[in-house]
Formats: structure tokens, C-alpha cells, sequence
């Protein structure tokens, strides 16, 4: 986080001053025009943004995305989750947001006058030589193949969750040659820094890729993520890039919150690592605080 970085509920960190994007933040109080002449485009990270850890999200962050919405901004979704693991959390978020961003970017689904979802936007490619690459590197390691309706390949021993459930169990030469939108590496013999370590020195190349928590991949099609996504919806949706907000607390959201940071704000859950604070230009407090809910709270009404 640069040094004209805020914290959301206005205060400077470290010592700075507020740059534009924590001017924009002050929005809440400010006099001026309607919240409606002022839209703002808002992408929500989910796992451990909008949702916490035990799979919660609280009545706050439930009451801030619908006050948020209700003034007028354009309240999003943008994951790494699969479009049937996130399309539902909008009948919890109670929004109905026109479009949602899914598998870090390499899915984009706009919503029809029904109220149902269709994909307007696949980005796909061939994973077969990033998962020669790693099977040769990373010893006992779990491969998940995501292809663009959300159905899983894996090979090897997965934790037990909604991916897994849904998912077909196949031999590793299975998961060549598919048409993918996002592939998962699991090597549970690695804590985060090891993994991370092993990742640059395979040297990956022609695709986009960033670690979780903890040793776990996420690998997309090349050039393409969450920030890549967001920049297509914003020119459909004509906002400008001085009015965007990016909430997110993993490696997974770097580059949306530096795209956000850029003219707006890119507000970083307090629990972040720290390469993912230095991609934002605020901090809130950590989702078990409801720290989504106290940034959009700041957002112009």
C-alpha cells in the first residue's frame, strides 16, 4: 500500500496524505450530487471478503451490499469460484448485479431479463504443458481441470468441499488436452513460502497464475484475471476508472486491486498478506470484523 494509502474509516496510513482514491472513499459524508449521478462499479472478492472462513457471510456485510446497491452502485461478484458455486450467493447477497465474474476472470456472466445468467465472455486454453510442467516438479501434488460450465477433472486427493463433490475422479492423462478455464494445484507437502518458491522456479509461462493461502494454484488462461475481466465490464457498463472499488484479501486479487488503485480504490481485507496490501491503496478491517461491510459503507449514498 503506498504511502497515500487510508484506512476506510478515513484515517491516513502512514503518515500520508489521502490520494484521489481516498477522497473518492470519503464519498459518504460529502456534499454534493446524487448518489445516482455518482455510480460507482464495486467487485467483491468472496472467499474471505465477502464470506468467511466457515462459509458465513454475516448479516453486516449482507446489509451493506444491499444499501450499496440500493444507492444506485453497480455491486458485483468477482471469484475464483466456479459460476453454480457463486450464481447462488446472490439470492443470499440479495443483489442482481448485471454481470459476474468467475474462475479468476476467465468467465464473465451477464444477466438476462429473467433474472438468470448467461455466459457472455469464455476465455479458455490448452493446460497441458503447465500440468507436464508441474506433475515433473511438485511430488504428490492434486490437479483440478475446470472447464467453462463449472465441471471438474481431478487427479489425486482433493479436500473434501463442493468441488470435489461435483467433480470426476480421472487419471492424470485425462486432464491433457481439455479445453479449461481454470486449472487447481493442491501439494499438500508444501507450506505457502516452499510453494511459492517452487512455483518461480518452474517458471511459468503463457499462463496467468497466482497462490492461495496456502499450497494451492490457481492457474488461468495467459494475461487473463480478475482485473482483466473487470476493465471489460466496466467499459460495457461506461463507468469511468476513477469510480471503481475492489475488495479482496488474496494473491488472487492482486492485479483487480492495483487496476482498482490506479484511479479508485482497491481496499484490502486486514487479514492480507502483505504482497496483497501493497497491491491496495486502503485497508479495512479483517472479514471476521465485517471489514466489507465498513468499506462499502464509505461508498457515496
Amino acid at each position: 500500500m503506498s504511502t497515500a494509502g487510508r484506512f476506510v474509516d478515513g484515517s491516513a496510513q502512514g503518515g500520508g496524505t489521502a490520494g484521489a482514491a481516498g477522497a473518492a472513499g470519503g464519498g459518504a459524508g460529502a456534499a454534493g450530487a446524487p448518489a445516482r449521478t455518482k455510480r460507482w462499479l464495486v467487485a467483491l472478492d468472496v472467499d474471505g471478503t465477502t464470506m468467511r472462513e466457515d462459509g458465513v457471510i454475516t448479516d453486516a456485510v449482507v446489509a451493506a451490499v444491499r444499501d450499496a446497491e440500493a444507492a444506485g452502485h453497480e455491486v458485483m461478484l468477482s471469484t475464483g469460484r466456479s459460476e453454480g458455486m457463486t450464481v447462488p450467493l446472490l439470492e443470499t447477497l440479495g443483489i442482481r448485479p448485471k454481470y459476474l465474474v468467475c474462475a479468476n476472470g476467465a468467465l464473465i456472466l451477464g444477466r438476462r431479463e429473467d433474472g438468470g445468467y448467461d455466459r457472455v465472455h469464455v476465455e479458455r486454453f490448452d493446460p497441458s504443458e503447465v500440468l507436464q510442467t508441474i506433475h515433473g516438479a511438485l511430488e504428490n501434488a492434486a490437479f483440478g481441470v475446470e472447464d467453462e460450465t463449472g465441471h471438474f477433472l481431478l487427479s489425486g486427493n482433493f479436500p473434501d468441499d463442493t468441488m470435489t463433490v461435483s467433480g470426476e475422479h480421472v487419471p492424470f492423462e485425462r486432464l491433457l488436452g481439455v479445453e479449461a478455464t481454470r486449472v487447481v494445484v493442491i501439494s499438500p507437502g508444501h507450506d505457502t513460502e516452499d510453494f511459492l518458491q517452487v512455483v518461480e522456479r518452474m517458471g511459468l509461462h503463457k499462463v496467468s497464475y497466482s497462490v492461495g493461502w496456502t499450497s494451492w494454484l490457481d492457474i488461468a488462461p495467459e494475461g487473463v484475471t480478475k482485473a482483466t475481466a473487470m476493465e471489460r465490464v466496466r467499459e460495457w457498463l461506461d463507468i469511468p476508472r476513477s469510480r471503481v472499488m475492489a475488495a479482496g484479501d488474496g494473491r488472487n486479487d492482486i492485479d483487480m486491486l492495483r487496476w482498482a488503485s490506479t484511479s479508485g480504490r482497491g481496499v484490502v481485507m486486514g487479514q492480507a498478506p502483505s504482497d496483497v496490501v501493497d497491491a491496495g491503496n486502503e485497508l479495512t478491517g479483517g472479514v471476521t470484523d465485517d471489514g466489507l461491510a465498513a468499506a462499502l459503507d464509505t461508498l457515496p449514498r
